[in-house]
């Protein structure tokens, strides 16, 4: 009875979890809610392809280490700064405001590009 009751829960507190957004917050996931885009950005053979890249307001960009060894992503600004990323590990943001943001690795500062947001939110 007791792990009748345990499994209730769990299977209670799963389905309430699939409902809310991330980080348990009260905004239910729904099917009318708009996909945000997403774009990404590829770090291979010390350089961040593309170098340029424009994308409208609420665009999340990922970017992934296609290089053997360690890089960053690191927004001038500090607005946006990612661990060491080892090979194919991958870095998003989520862009909220319109700008040119200029980024490069710490680890390697000849290494730079640019973000470019479009448009109101």
């Amino acid at each position: 009875m007791l792990i009748a009751i345990a499994g209730l829960a769990l299977l209670g507190f799963g389905l309430l979890s699939s409902v809310h957004g991330e980080g348990g917050t009260d905004a239910p996931l729904t099917a009318d809610q708009p996909n945000l885009p997403t774009s990404s950005v590829a770090i291979d053979n010390f350089s961040f392809s593309p170098v340029s890249i424009t994308v409208p307001v609420g665009t999340t960009l990922t970017w992934t280490n296609r290089d053997d060894i360690p890089h960053t992503v690191v927004s001038d600004d500090q607005k946006f700064k990612s661990k060491a990323l080892d090979t194919d590990e991958k870095f998003s943001f989520t862009f909220t405001e319109p700008g040119a943001y200029s980024y490069f690795c710490s680890i390697h500062p000849k290494m730079v590009a640019k973000v470019i947001v479009e448009g109101a939110k």
